[in-house]
């Protein structure tokens, strides 16, 4: 057991303990309240008002100073205090194992094979022994210089004391130099002399067995097998060097999951207590990044494991010289700057710096499952309880580490270290977009955001029946408008390209006018926020040239809605308008071409009259009359519509092919031209 008192709580409001066998300082005498001048009863406050309270009677009354309360938390942090005593030995190299045990009637035993707690006289308190001393004596212990403990939990000196103060018994018992010892204390009162039992020539350490006193946690404050289960578990992934055995009454785990023995040994430490946590969950990057450094010249001891999960929300869980800092501090700190540094200092170096501009921690940090344990001398903890580490140290030693070890890491995997920083930009665009989402809601007010100045709207209300054709220009814009059903077809048209979204960052789409009016007409919002019930139509038609720079417009267009607004597709509301590249015409009879091939189609098998063939070729939809624009692409009784659909079984192909085609990696599209040349110089069709 090692040699503290510290303890691990915080500041609380709790009840007095209501103690009646503790020897309590006498009631000052009776005062008599005479009318003076001054504050009224200013008499009756004298220094014979001011009470000493004794260590014991301090932490009886107001336990939660000592351990944040009297609540189930506050009791198992008794627990947390005598274990991390053992661990102190542990991670000092005294102690190999620990045994910990749950009895019936509400005993809790821990054991170690440390050094044992010293049994010598004291030499300020010659009459007692050391364990004695570091039972009933606040600020009592080994821990406050590096003499005994390189690295510890505890500081202050008082886990052991407040542990025997607010315990009914406690039983300690200590083989050291080949004997056994052993002194039993009630409410913190010993009420047996330090023992010799005997010989003990095979055993070692401290065995500390107690139960917590019911008139300071309620009487049917019990332990929970299961939490302590954990705790003990947790505890055993902070150092790897220590197997911990676990033992717990049948009883007292009959038809739960905790089990009644249990050997915990992790060797992998924080690498093995990771991949625990994620087990099963889908991660961005196939390797944990992980490692364990001890710093030269005494400064410490870094150890980490980091992963990103796809489809989860992640967590840091930080540690310091065993102890949870669940409000960390400065070690956490350290590992979110080292984290975000890396990713930009490696986007930077494989040019992809622009790119990672508007990257912050709390796109890194999104879906990361982290956990840090540093091992320090003296550390600086706010508040008894230890909930947040303070030393300002801690900060850049962790920076450093983790960020050298990171970029190693990175540069050695170049294909997770593509994968993940495409994953943080693509928060990062997320975060973006969703504050410009706000920034509109914020200035338009609910429910009645503008339409955009160009669309021109249709009278029926019922987005069943219609119809929003997305064109390009307004010279076709123009056309539409003319040869529109105005009480169920609107039209919007758009001025050329639109932005490619799967290579455009978050900035340049919230700031994309064309985009922006698209979105409003669409009226159902984006992304996360896509509202399937606020659709404004029923279909949406992209309707564009019927050339090479029309396909390309109109692929543009599917990039979007496909990486925006893939419900809307699913739920089969996108359409490909069909207009004619041609027009051919023999004497009174006009046909319409959809390209070349159905061109040559038609010239021998409709136009095989007499008479010369008249061969027009569109250059454009606003270059057809607002009759034939109607007669051939917008008439629901006669045009043609392609339904976009994305298939079941195609969804990793069609994924693959958007990012490459589509995405912001040239090579990707080279490589799929250079595959592709023989088409090049021909007329051939591709489908994609």
């Amino acid at each position: 057991m090692a040699h503290s008192n510290d303890l691990f709580g915080g500041p609380s409001s709790a009840r007095p303990g209501g103690d009646k066998s503790v020897a309590r300082p006498a009631a000052p005498a009776e005062k008599k309240t005479a009318r003076v001048s001054g504050t009224p009863g200013e008499a009756g406050y004298t220094a014979a008002s001011i009470e000493v309270l004794a260590d014991i009677d301090a932490v009886r009354r107001r336990p939660g100073m000592y351990i944040g309360g009297t609540d189930e938390a506050a009791l198992h942090h008794l627990f947390a205090e005598v274990l991390d005593n053992s661990m102190d030995e542990a991670v000092a190299g005294h102690a190999t194992w620990i045994e910990v045990s749950v009895e019936e009637d509400n005993w809790l035993v821990v054991t170690d094979n440390g050094r044992g707690m010293p049994v010598d006289p004291h030499p300020q308190f010659p009459e007692k022994s050391g364990l004695e001393v570091i039972m009933t004596k606040l600020h009592a212990g080994g821990k406050f210089d590096s003499g005994a403990y390189q690295t510890s939990g505890g500081l202050h000196g008082v886990g052991a004391s407040v542990v025997n103060f607010l315990s009914e018994r406690i039983e300690v018992e200590v083989a050291r130099g080949q004997t056994l010892y052993r002194q039993i204390y009630e409410r913190g009162l010993p009420v047996t002399r330090l023992e010799t039992v005997g010989k003990a020539p095979n055993r070692r350490g401290t065995r500390v067995r107690f139960r917590p006193d019911p008139q300071i946690f309620g009487a049917n404050a019990t332990w929970k097998p299961a939490r302590l289960f954990r705790m003990t578990r947790s505890k055993a992934y902070m150092f790897g060097g220590v197997e911990i055995r676990w033992r717990c009454a049948a009883a007292l785990v009959a038809g739960t999951n905790t089990p009644v023995e249990a050997v915990l040994h992790f060797p992998g430490g924080l690498k093995d207590y990771l991949a625990g946590e994620v087990e099963g969950k889908n991660g961005v990057v196939d390797q944990a990044f992980t490692g364990r450094v001890e710093k030269q010249g005494g400064h410490g001891t870094v150890e980490w494991a980091v992963t990103w999960l796809s489809d989860d929300d992640g967590f840091v869980h930080s540690y310091c010289n065993t102890i949870p800092t669940p409000d960390g501090g400065t070690h956490e700190a350290g590992l979110r700057v080292a984290l975000l540094r890396a990713l930009k200092d490696h986007a930077e170096r494989i040019g992809q710096a622009k790119r990672a501009a508007n990257v912050t921690t709390e796109d890194v940090l999104a879906g990361c499952a982290a956990l840090i344990s540093v091992f320090i001398r003296e550390p600086e903890f706010q508040g008894q309880n230890k909930g947040r580490l303070m030393t300002a140290e801690a900060s850049r030693i962790v920076d450093s580490t983790i960020r050298d070890a990171l970029d190693h890491w990175l540069a050695d995997s170049p294909s997770q270290a593509s994968r993940l920083l495409d994953w943080v930009i693509e928060r990062s665009e997320e975060r973006l977009r969703r504050r410009a989402e706000k920034d509109v809601a914020r200035k338009v007010g609910a429910r009645r955001l503008r339409l955009p100045g160009k669309l021109a709207d249709c009278s029926s209300n019922s987005a069943q029946d219609t119809e929003l054709f997305i064109v390009e220009g307004d010279s076709a814009g123009g056309s539409a408008k003319q040869a529109r059903d105005r009480a169920t077809q609107a039209i919007l048209p758009l001025r050329g390209k639109i932005l490619n979204v799967a290579s455009a960052t978050r900035d340049k789409l919230a700031g994309n006018q064309q985009l922006g009016d698209l979105v409003l007409a669409l009226g159902c919002g984006v992304g996360a926020h896509y509202k399937p019930a606020e659709l404004r139509y029923g279909k949406i038609i992209i309707m564009t040239d019927a050339d090479v720079d029309g396909a390309h417009i109109a692929s543009l267009l599917i990039t979007f809605f496909y990486r925006q607004t893939p419900k809307l597709i699913e739920e089969g509301h996108l359409y490909l308008a069909v207009p004619p590249l041609y027009k051919l015409t023999q004497g009174t009879k006009s046909v319409y071409a959809r390209d070349n091939e159905h061109r040559d189609y038609l010239l021998k098998t409709v136009l095989t009259g007499r008479g010369k063939v008249e061969i027009n070729r569109f250059k454009g939809l606003g270059e057809m009359m607002a009759a034939q624009l109607k007669e051939t692409t917008m008439d629901p009784h006669k045009r043609t519509l392609l339904k976009v659909v994305i298939k079941d079984e195609d969804r990793a192909a069609t994924s693959e092919s958007v990012e490459s085609l589509m995405g912001n990696k040239p090579e990707l599209r080279f490589a799929f031209i250079q595959e592709r040349a023989k088409f090049a110089g021909g007329e051939a069709t591709l489908d994609i």
